[in-house]
């Protein structure tokens, strides 16, 4: 019969075996392994040298052609623009690139009536709408009255509506004090924000420059209400809208997936570069010169990468 203690030797003698294997397996492998760990490692390593290498020539690439738009905007630009009114509207997020495309404005000649910025409380339509709709009422003027005013409760469509018409040309012409006036009660109640304080006369064409969209729990309607914005502007005057890239809930997006807007507004998706400021003034020159819209730059939806030179 086989005893206790027989099993206890025979398990010993199982767990020594397996023991001393592992300490020979271990000693035969460690060094081919090792060698062959330590080679991967160093091919990640040159590998992620090389990436780095790279990433550094296609930054200098993309410096160099900065570097190249700017050094041939005046070329570019030169007379696009010469003695043309124009007011920017700063989106919130667009305050970036917005003094850059200001240059260029200048530089094709542009004559800058303003900047006013759009603040986010007044894309805010779910918590501001009835509080944009009251202030839209009590802010009309003798000369920029309330009866070309949406008729509906929405907010920000109605205050929109308002800020294009005080901005913007018209018949008959708004005085400076009411245009200003406008203005004024829209920047006293933190909705915008107009750069000196006020604006030196209408426009014949407005730029509205967007910025990366929100993404905080209240952005679709964020997002919803500049494209509102934008429609009213659209529905006002001569209008282009340039943004950084064309993802969800960008404004440029919203614009080139509107059956009608996209066909009226003419778009330019990489506004954040020296080449898209260029672009935005080339097709500004397109519209107010020639009523021509165009999508411009490197996003989906781009039609080509500048406006086409007409023959």
């Amino acid at each position: 019969m086989i005893n206790f203690r027989y099993h206890v030797v025979s398990l010993t003698a199982v767990f020594l075996a397996l023991a001393i294997g592992l300490v020979v397996g271990t000693a035969a492998l460690n060094g081919p392994a090792v060698d062959a760990l330590d080679g991967q490692v160093q091919k990640l390593s040159k590998d992620n040298s090389q990436l780095r290498e790279s990433v550094g020539q296609l930054q200098d690439e993309v410096n160099s052609q900065e570097d190249f738009a700017v050094g041939a905007a005046p070329i570019l630009l030169d007379g696009k623009l010469t003695g043309r009114r124009v007011t920017m509207v700063v989106l919130p997020g667009g305050g970036d690139y917005a003094e850059q495309l200001r240059t260029m404005l200048t530089t094709a000649g542009a004559k800058l009536t303003g900047r006013v910025d759009i603040r986010e409380s007044f894309l805010d339509s779910a918590e501001n709408s009835v509080n944009l709709l009251d202030l839209a009422h009590r802010a009309v003027q003798t000369t920029l009255p309330a009866a070309g005013l949406p008729r509906n409760a929405n907010g920000v469509e109605t205050s929109a509506a308002l800020l294009a018409t005080a901005l913007y040309d018209r018949t008959p012409p708004a005085t400076d004090p009411d245009r200003n006036a406008v203005l004024a009660a829209y920047a006293a109640a933190k909705y915008i924000t107009v750069e000196n304080d006020k604006v030196a006369g209408p426009a014949e064409a407005v730029v509205i420059v967007g910025g990366l969209p929100p993404t905080d729990e209240k952005a679709d309607d964020k997002n919803e209400s500049a494209v509102t914005l934008v429609a009213q502007f659209d529905a006002a005057g001569k209008l282009v809208v340039g943004g950084n890239g064309v993802g969800d809930g960008n404004v440029v997006a919203g614009i080139r997936g509107d059956a009608a807007l996209s066909k009226t507004i003419a778009t330019v998706d990489n506004v954040n570069t020296a080449q898209g400021a260029i672009v935005t003034c080339l097709a500004l020159s397109d519209v107010v010169g020639a009523n021509k819209v165009g999508h411009y730059g490197l996003g989906a939806g781009a039609t080509s990468i500048l406006p086409t030179r007409a023959q």
